[in-house]
């Protein structure tokens, strides 16, 4: 059975990993986090306090665990704070990967690295893995450095790019946006929703599910990996607000323009899927499918 260390495992990825672990048993797990344990249960695997920008404690955990595989979950995501700290961005998300790649070249340990669709400048989606990068932001320009140095390096690394992903985990500090649509509409709150923005979005179980198919395959290169349904984000909140029978009238659809965000978005994204399907077996939910799973989710967890 392989061993597994996984950065960033308190966030809403590295939890979905930890339970499918824990209900599986396909590998034997370290969790590893800034800071304490917030998964609650804490037998059947172990956890390391592991700060990726710390290049000491990183190279010390990793000696510690000797694990087959890394899945690097750990970045930072918030498109609008990396165009405002360009530095904190870069050092999370190019410089650790940095720290990592060397450890795992050196020590024959596979990389899994978690990049997205914001490599891409949203012009000819759906996007294939060869498909030439162009981003628009600086969070989809640190990605693309991250995967430079990953794909020019003499490691044995799969990239697996995913988009908006969704789900429910515990103790979570952050929302997304289908919990984010359900929250506002319940309380009968308009919200804005861009209607120019298309994506194909992804349960986070699905994209846990890809990280362990990507160990247990040996993947090599680059897979694509989201959702199977290709929608707007107007879409997506309407078929949100129907799954919940939520009303309409609270949905107000605007332009990318009118909303002001400090960084820039791709327009229309979306992946092609056949070489996941075909070389990992990987087989996502619809999305209606995953939003059952989270109002079950729902109904055990209810703080959720």
């Amino acid at each position: 059975m392989k061993k597994i260390l996984v950065t960033g495992s308190n966030g809403l990825l590295g939890q979905k990993i930890t339970e499918k672990v824990l209900a599986e048993g396909r590998v034997k797990l370290i969790a590893s986090s800034v800071g304490a344990n917030r998964y609650p249960v804490k037998e059947g695997y172990e956890y390391a306090e592991m700060d990726i920008l710390n290049p000491e404690q990183v190279k010390a955990v990793i000696e510690r665990y000797c694990p087959d595989a890394v899945i690097h979950t750990a970045a930072m995501t918030n498109v609008d704070t990396c165009e405002e700290n360009k530095t904190l961005c870069h050092q999370l998300n190019v410089e650790a990967v940095a720290t990592l790649l060397s450890i795992c070249e050196e020590k024959n340990i596979q990389l899994i690295h978690l990049s997205t669709d914001f490599v891409f400048d949203g012009k000819n989606g759906p996007y294939k893995e060869e498909d030439a990068v162009n981003p628009v932001s600086y969070y989809g320009e640190s990605k693309v450095m991250a995967e430079e140095l990953i794909k020019n390096s003499k490691a044995n690394y799969a990239i697996l790019r995913t988009i908006l992903v969704y789900g429910i985990s515990h103790d979570m500090s952050r929302s997304n946006i289908v919990l984010w649509a359900k929250g506002a509409l319940e309380k009968a709150s308009p919200i804005n929703v861009v209607n120019d923005q298309w994506r194909m979005p992804t349960l986070a179980e699905d994209l846990a599910e890809a990280c362990l198919l990507a160990v247990e395959h040996d993947a090599r290169g680059t897979y694509h990996i989201s959702g199977k349904d290709y929608m707007s984000i107007a879409d997506l909140v309407r078929k949100v607000a129907d799954y919940w029978k939520l009303d309409h009238s609270f949905i107000n659809e605007i332009s990318s323009a009118s909303l002001s965000q400090i960084a820039k978005r791709p327009e229309k994204t979306g992946f092609v899927l056949d070489k996941a399907i075909k070389d990992l077996g990987y087989n996502p939910h619809s999305f209606e499918e995953g939003l059952l799973i989270l109002e079950q989710q729902m109904r055990v967890s209810p703080e959720s």
